[in-house]
């Protein structure tokens, strides 16, 4: 359990400093976060071409969110932060125009 709780506290600090929102979760390896655009899909897109692997929210009959596993390496938590950061930048810069 301390394993996945360091992960997930990992996972969670990035994504906050990045400014997405979500609800911490207390069980399980994944969190559903909020899509910055309202197409979880497009967003989904995005991710990936960061070479970020989530899956749409859309998925599990949540519109808007994406969902994100964290039962990884942590250095793929860590090298993952940086793209997360971009793709919301890009996304805040997309819904402005």
């Amino acid at each position: 359990v301390k394993v996945y709780r360091r992960k997930r506290d990992l996972l969670c600090a990035g994504l906050t400093e990045a400014g997405y929102k979500f609800s911490r979760p207390e069980g399980a390896f994944y969190l559903f976060v909020k899509s910055p655009i309202p197409d979880d899909m497009q967003f989904v897109k995005m991710l990936l071409r960061k070479n970020i692997l989530v899956v749409p929210g859309s998925s599990f009959g949540g519109p808007g969110y994406f969902r994100v596993a964290y039962c990884v390496d942590d250095a793929t938590i860590i090298n993952s932060i940086k793209g997360f950061a971009e793709a919301i930048k890009e996304a805040q810069s997309f819904k402005a125009n």
